[in-house]
Parts: C-alpha cells; sequence; structure tokens
C-alpha cells in the first residue's frame, strides 16, 4: 500500500525527484510563456499563410510526441486530418528511428517535427525528403540540435524548444520525454503555428490565459498543499494499487486521458487503460466483473497472503470537459461502476476556453502521475 505521509513531506519529495518533474509540472505555466516568445521571434507571428494545409503530418520520438500529435488532432477537429508518423527502427535510440512520408504527401501539407532531443538523424531524413517534395516543414527541437541545422533556412522553420534557466541542455536532452515540461515546451509553438494556418484558434491572448491556467493549477496541486486539499495528490494516493480505468468524456479531455495513462506506465510503472464514454462501457465493462473486481477473490480465500503481492483492484477515473447539464455518459458510467463495487475518481476543469480546460486536466493528471512516480520511487528504496 502507498505510504501517503509521503505525500506530505514536501522534502523528501525534492529528495526522491532526481528527474525534476516536479519542477516540470511546476513550471508549465512559464514554459508556455517562454516557448510562445521563442514561435514569435521564429517569425510564426508574421506568417502570411495562402490557406490551409490539406493535412498536418507529426514525425517525433516518445511520450511527448506522441500527446502532440493526438492533442493537435482533437483541437484541429475536422479542420483538416492529423496523422502521427509512427517511428521504426532495432531501437528506441535516436540514431535507430527512422519515419516515412506517405505516398501521398506533397506540397499542399504541413510536417511538424516536435523532439526533445533533436539529434535523431531520421528525423533530418525525413525533412530533407519533405523539402524534396514541396511539404512545408516546422520543427520544434533544442537549439544547438543537429535537426536544427537540418531545418533552418530554405528546408523549413525552426523554432528553438523552451528550457528552464537553470536547466543545462544537455541535461534537459537526457530528461525522459514524458516531462511534463517537455510537453508543453514542445506543444505550444506549434499552436501558435496552427493558429497562423487557421486550424486552431490560439492567438497569444488565448496562450496566455493557458499559461495562468497551468499557473493556478501548480499552486493547487505543489507538494507544499496537504493531500486533503491537492486534487493531484489526493488522485494519486486513490489510484496506488489499482488498475485504472480512465474514462473520457468530449473531445479535449479524450487526448488528456490518453496521455495520463501513458504517462502512467512510463513514469509511475502503472499500467492503465484509457477509453472515451460511451465506447468505455462494454469496453472495459468486464474488466469490472472479473478478475479486477472489488470484490474479486481467489479460490484459496484462506491462504497465507503476507508474502504475496497485492492484486490489483479496477477502479475508474472519470475525466470530462463537458457541463454536467448536457447530454452526457456519466450518469451510466457511474452506475456500472458502482454496480460492480468499483469506486470512480472524478475530475473536470473549471469553467474556460477549450484550450485552458485541457490545459486543467493535463496538469492535475501530470502531477498525479508525477506524485504517484515519486512515492513508488521513495517504497521501493525503502
Amino acid at each position: 500500500m502507498l505510504d501517503e505521509t509521503l505525500l506530505d513531506a514536501p522534502d523528501d519529495l525534492a529528495l526522491a525527484d532526481r528527474r525534476g518533474l516536479l519542477r516540470g509540472a511546476a513550471e508549465a505555466g512559464a514554459r508556455v510563456r517562454t516557448a510562445a516568445r521563442h514561435a514569435a521571434e521564429a517569425g510564426i507571428a508574421d506568417l502570411r499563410p495562402e490557406g490551409r494545409p490539406r493535412a498536418v503530418l507529426v514525425a517525433g520520438p516518445g511520450t511527448a510526441a506522441a500527446a502532440v500529435a493526438d492533442l493537435i488532432g482533437a483541437l484541429a477537429g475536422s479542420s483538416a486530418p492529423v496523422a502521427r508518423l509512427q517511428p521504426t527502427g532495432v531501437a528506441p535510440a535516436a540514431g535507430a528511428l527512422r519515419w516515412a512520408l506517405p505516398g501521398w504527401a506533397g506540397s499542399v501539407d504541413l510536417l511538424l517535427l516536435p523532439t526533445t532531443d533533436g539529434s535523431e538523424p531520421g528525423l533530418a531524413l525525413l525533412a530533407e525528403q519533405a523539402y524534396r517534395r514541396g511539404i512545408t516543414v516546422v520543427a520544434v527541437a533544442p537549439k544547438a540540435s543537429p535537426l536544427a541545422e537540418a531545418v533552418n533556412g530554405s528546408h523549413g522553420l525552426f523554432v528553438p524548444m523552451a528550457i528552464a534557466p537553470n536547466e543545462a541542455p544537455d541535461e534537459y536532452a537526457e530528461s525522459i520525454a514524458a516531462s511534463p515540461g517537455a510537453l508543453w515546451a514542445l506543444f505550444t509553438p506549434l499552436l501558435a503555428l496552427l493558429d497562423r494556418v487557421g486550424l486552431i484558434e490560439a492567438p497569444p491572448e488565448a496562450l496566455e490565459k493557458v499559461a495562468d491556467r497551468l499557473d493556478h493549477a501548480a499552486e493547487r496541486c505543489g507538494p507544499a498543499i496537504a493531500t486533503y486539499g491537492n486534487p493531484a495528490k489526493t488522485l494519486a494516493a486513490e489510484l496506488a494499487d489499482t488498475l485504472p480505468l480512465i474514462w473520457t468524456e468530449g473531445y479535449a479531455a479524450g487526448p488528456a486521458g490518453r496521455r495520463f495513462a501513458a504517462v502512467l506506465a512510463e513514469l509511475a510503472g502503472l499500467p492503465a487503460l484509457a477509453a472515451e464514454l460511451p465506447e468505455a462501457l462494454p469496453a472495459h465493462g468486464v474488466l469490472l466483473a472479473g478478475d479486477y473486481a472489488a470484490g474479486a477473490d481467489p479460490d484459496d480465500f484462506f491462504r497465507d497472503r503476507v508474502e504475496e503481492p497485492q492484486a490489483l483492484r479496477a477502479r475508474v477515473v472519470l475525466l470530462r470537459d463537458r457541463p454536467t447539464g448536457g447530454l452526457t455518459a456519466a450518469p451510466a458510467a457511474r452506475e456500472l461502476a458502482l454496480g460492480h463495487e468499483t469506486a470512480i475518481s472524478e475530475l473536470e476543469p473549471e469553467e474556460g476556453s477549450d484550450l485552458e480546460s485541457l490545459a486543467e486536466l493535463l496538469a492535475v493528471t501530470d502531477f498525479a502521475a508525477v506524485y504517484l512516480a515519486l512515492t513508488t520511487q521513495a517504497r521501493t528504496a525503502r
């Protein structure tokens, strides 16, 4: 079981946070402001596009790039199809990854290259291929990276990735792509770009509101705030030693839920399943009635379990970005979960724009994943 006293021990959390995950989550708002400034300095605000791209292609390694593609797809809606180019290779290393353009991609399409590394030869080759086909290329990567040299100038538009003042470039490159700061460093310049080409509404004032919402979430979810008043710590405590079933409602909540499942696995080593309502009910219903149900027991009920690891029990996490009074599958979700004696954690953002709601959902769930990761590391080290 999770030792909840660790959640309310900021000094112990800081000692366990060797990768700077809490700092990355807390500085998300500042990262948005820095990234927006970098985008403006790179000339994105001065772009005068002739029209919308036919399709948006996203290529990059790791959890952050996958989340960027998913988020852009949700926000763009029907404005243009968004597809992530999946990497191939023999290992998850920068030198081994390769990407390929689809055969239909051409001069009316847009290729985005978000990466926290920038040393991937495969991305440089992809940018060269795109240039030969006339595809517009925009990359967000560390300033002194090989990708910056490959894209900057006639081959495309390069935006330096925002890093915190106390982060050395080599230190940041070695951090995992699931870091909360990495997501916003890559995502923000692309939001500014897609606003200019007419796919997403994200003007400078909207990005400033996103930064303010992230700052507000950091104040509510920071390590100094006790668990009883901290939504991220509360969620982390509720999810410890469970199998989270992340059910989402609303187009912005969908990618937030999928990212939450990804970072729970990558940061905290906790498997989680994400699905959108109402399809989540038949997709996960059997899990609530099977071995992961709250009331499930193995055949030998009276055997000694002292030396056995605790079995995972399902817990539903309901993420929503729709008003309670609207058309919703939430009552059916609660009825199904409670009918199988399965507890529910619910998270719904405060009122605001779609981008603000998305930012709050991402911030709280990122903090929760970080707290689970740190308390798991501390427990393992004992």
